[in-house]
């Protein structure tokens, strides 16, 4: 206990500059903000220096907490804004409204049509080969297509 009697301000920076290498080395966005609670406390302990060891604890703790809150609700606004291209990793999405011919029959619900040098694999009602479709949806790796009227 003797120990945590000595603690002054620059343990707390050290503890989150620590706490920030550490976030580089294995990110998860958890230690950044547990690093960022440690140098608040150390500013709070410099501006109070005869805060009680218990005291910088509970500041850590609470610090700590918010700041795992703000920076979650934080990264969830930075990650819903739109983005330019929102199907970039999403291929089959950027498929939908497209139409194509079938290269092989739909059979029992499931068939083939070929997009570019990549052969896809489509469900819809049973069509014959080389019908114009229009794809409506995907469902995994299967693209959902209907007939074009015509």
């Amino acid at each position: 206990m003797a120990i945590l009697q000595e603690i002054v301000f620059w343990h707390w920076i050290v503890l989150g500059m620590v706490l920030a290498i550490l976030e580089m080395l294995a990110p998860g966005v958890f230690f950044l903000w547990l690093g960022t609670a440690a140098v608040a406390t150390g500013v709070v302990l410099w501006l109070i220096p005869d805060l009680d060891w218990e005291y910088q604890i509970l500041v850590f703790a609470v610090l700590a907490v918010a700041a795992t809150v703000a920076g979650r609700l934080l990264w969830k606004r930075a990650s819903a804004e739109a983005s330019d291209h929102p199907t970039l990793n999403r291929r089959g999405h950027q498929y939908i409204g497209r139409t194509f011919t079938l290269d092989e029959p739909v059979v029992n619900g499931f068939g083939k049509l070929r997009v570019d040098d990549t052969t896809w694999k489509v469900a819809g009602d049973d069509l014959p080969a080389g019908a114009q479709v229009r794809v409506t949806g995907v469902d995994g790796v299967v693209l959902k297509v209907e007939r074009l009227a015509g």
